[in-house]
């Protein structure tokens, strides 16, 4: 044990876990920024690398999952995390989480990770989907404060209304804005009846204040979502990695609203027009119509004459020939038929003398009686 009035003696072992009580006690999160190097992935799990400035170098030791996306060295970063010393490796800070810094080291590590998630297919255009058209219920993920969100509704009431809008309110901006971001969109995917898009937006802004679109977690939670999404951040010239991993991508929240729905007004104008256009399309067809049948009924008018006049011609000639083989014409003509017991006589042989004949003439009918038969 040491002395009191002593200097202050320690085992190692008493020192480092002395120093890492201290260390959680004044200094529990520290958040450092320099350039990255001496980067390593280890097991494809660990990570560890430096950050350095002019003067100094400060080693660092986390997990991949700690990584924002691809990174190398030369990198500006701002790493926060748990500064500890290891019993064993020396001093470290643990990980907590890590941000590029500077615009060119954000579009640098923005570069590296569309370039891996790219070559996933996560942006491919054949995984894109269809907006419903207009829909009925919408997931809008953004700050109630900011003026994006004021900005999309203005423009969605004012061109269509009667859309059921359920917002998540996050953080669009700092180091806590990802993980918020995340968490909306899977909170949305997991409803029951879930929204029927999700709407992601903010305002314009630095490549700082726009980082948090360009990480990895939100570019594949978008890429995953059952829902379709659309994505808008405002007036940036620099496509955000969100925006390409979109279903649909919109220039401003405005241009979001308008991707959405039509405008009510111009819609009324069409429907008028379609009205009108119909209605003069029901009349011309009324008129052709009432033509076809008025060239329809002549026609068939005509044919039946015709058919009546060719049934008249038949029967007719049907009349003139049962009237060439009505008998009684044939006895007009001085013909008689003569009969014996009610049998017709066709020949001599048939007759005997003294038969009684009975011989209808045309108009009358006489009786003889046979006194001679001469066969010839």
């Amino acid at each position: 044990m040491p002395q009191a009035s002593g200097p202050l003696v320690l085992s190692v072992s008493d020192f480092v876990g002395l120093l890492n009580q201290t260390l959680e006690f004044a200094y529990p999160n520290v958040s450092i920024v320099g350039e990255l190097v001496n980067f390593r992935v280890s097991k494809n799990r660990w990570v560890y690398f430096d950050l350095k400035d002019e003067l100094a170098s400060v080693k660092f030791f986390g997990t991949v999952y700690n990584l924002p996306g691809p990174l190398e060295d030369g990198l500006m970063l701002q790493v926060s995390g748990n500064p500890r010393l290891h019993p064993l490796y020396g001093f470290s800070v643990t990980v907590q989480s890590i941000q590029p810094v500077g615009e060119g080291s954000l579009k640098r590590a923005s570069a590296l990770l569309e370039a891996k998630l790219r070559a996933e297919g996560l942006f491919a255009p054949d995984r894109k989907r269809v907006l419903p058209y207009p829909p009925n219920r919408i997931g809008l993920i953004t700050s109630s404060q900011a003026a994006a969100y004021h900005d999309f509704i203005k423009v969605l009431d004012g061109r269509w209304g009667g859309v059921e809008i359920q917002l998540a309110d996050v953080q669009v901006q700092g180091e806590p804005a990802p993980g918020q971001l995340v968490a909306a969109i899977e909170h949305f995917n997991q409803q029951a009846q879930p929204p029927e898009v999700l709407i992601i937006t903010r305002g314009g802004g630095s490549s700082e204040d726009l980082a948090a679109f360009n990480t990895e977690p939100l570019a594949r939670a978008i890429a995953s979502s059952r829902i379709p999404t659309l994505v808008a951040i405002g007036h940036e010239v620099d496509i955000s990695l969100a925006e390409l991993a979109a279903d649909v991508r919109a220039s401003t929240p405005s241009n979001a609203a308008e991707i959405l729905v039509p405008d009510r007004r111009s819609e009324l104008v069409h429907l008028a027009n379609m009205q009108q256009s119909l209605g003069q399309y029901l009349t011309s067809l009324v008129i052709d119509e009432q033509v076809a049948l008025k060239q329809y009924s002549s026609q068939l008018s005509q044919n039946i004459t015709q058919y009546l006049n060719s049934q008249n011609q038949y029967i007719q000639s049907k009349t003139n020939l049962l009237t060439a083989l009505n008998p009684v014409a044939v006895l007009k003509r001085g013909y008689a038929i003569v009969r014996s017991s009610g049998k017709v006589i066709r020949s001599g042989k048939q007759l005997q003398k003294g038969n009684t004949l009975v011989i209808q003439l045309a108009d009358a009918k006489a009786t003889a009686r046979v006194n001679d038969i001469q066969l010839q």
